[in-house]
């Protein structure tokens, strides 16, 4: 049994732009990752340790993702979270690339690539769950 949930039809999106338009808004890195699926390289990114409270959010669209609350050290070289803030904020699909079965996570909202979520690590987490997210996926926005 697993607590990843399963592979899901696409969600009618929320935010539909052209390519061309994710082009114009987004860096040269922030459309690798967000639009072709990239990874950002291990501790190289904004959040990896940050420990600020408040909501992390989509950086292409801005529909909240995650919170501070449920990040934790995994030193795996990525923000780690056990929990989105929403189910509905988090689509999941089967990625069989690389040679392994993993899950990939994207936005609901906009269908942006984020990272991935395993399972079953031995985190002491409540959900046995670690999203593993791209920085350059997300901001933070800080409590004020």
């Amino acid at each position: 049994m697993t607590n990843i949930p399963q592979s899901q039809p696409a969600p009618k999106l929320k935010v539909l732009k052209t390519e061309e338009e994710w082009r114009a808004e987004l860096s040269p890195t922030e459309y690798q990752v967000l639009r072709e699926a990239g990874t950002e390289r291990p501790f190289t990114g904004e959040y990896t340790d940050t420990t600020t409270e408040g909501v992390y959010s989509c950086r292409a669209c801005g529909a909240e993702l995650f919170r501070s609350d449920t990040k934790f050290e995994s030193h795996c070289g990525w923000p780690s979270f056990y929990a989105p803030s929403d189910n509905d904020a988090i689509r999941y699909i089967e990625d069989t690339s690389m040679g392994m079965r993993r899950v990939e996570v994207r936005c609901a909202a906009c269908d942006s690539h984020l990272g991935h979520v395993f399972e079953g690590e031995g985190y002491g987490t409540p959900t046995d769950l670690r999203y593993c997210i791209n920085s350059v996926s997300m901001r933070l926005q800080p409590v004020q």
